[in-house]
């Protein structure tokens, strides 16, 4: 394998170039499928819910076993107290993720035949509106004529 940035021969996949550090993935190695976004919030919905439940059930348990019994320890009060304060966060990010999840649904393209249909009908009615393109006066935009009025001048080091 050659490292794409200064060309050194003999690199070996998956390790970093000997002569500049870059690092070298190996191209044939299959690439991992993407998770879509869906499937992310329905697991994060799932984990969110299920801590809850078992927090507030916990809770419950340190409240009805420990409340009003002679020495109990300050501690119990503050970790049932914690766990019910958790309970509730879990459950507002329960339903933001539910709200996410509505949105995202929302921002997916159209997937009804008619409702396609009068979209692209929609788009071509505008047709009208644009100017048409001048070809014969193009000039294309360069690079550098973009980039080069960002550039500081370079600082030099005194000594």
């Amino acid at each position: 394998m050659f490292c794409p940035k200064c060309g050194t021969a003999d690199q070996v996949p998956e390790t970093y170039c000997r002569q500049c550090g870059i690092f070298l993935p190996d191209i044939d190695k299959p690439m991992k499928k993407a998770v879509p976004a869906e499937e992310h919030l329905k697991i994060n919905s799932f984990f969110s819910l299920a801590t809850a439940i078992v927090s507030i059930s916990l809770a419950i348990a340190l409240y009805s076993i420990f409340l009003g019994q002679p020495g109990t320890h300050w501690i119990i009060y503050l970790v049932a107290g914690f766990l019910t304060a958790m309970t509730a966060w879990q459950v507002q990010v329960f339903i933001r993720t539910r709200m996410l999840k509505k949105q995202i649904a929302k921002m997916r393209p159209v997937q009804d035949s008619k409702e396609a249909s009068e979209v692209i009908a929609k788009a071509t009615n505008t047709a009208p509106l644009l100017n048409e393109p001048d070809m014969e006066h193009f000039v294309p935009a360069s690079v550098v004529e973009h980039t080069t009025r960002q550039l500081s001048p370079e600082l030099t080091k005194s000594k």
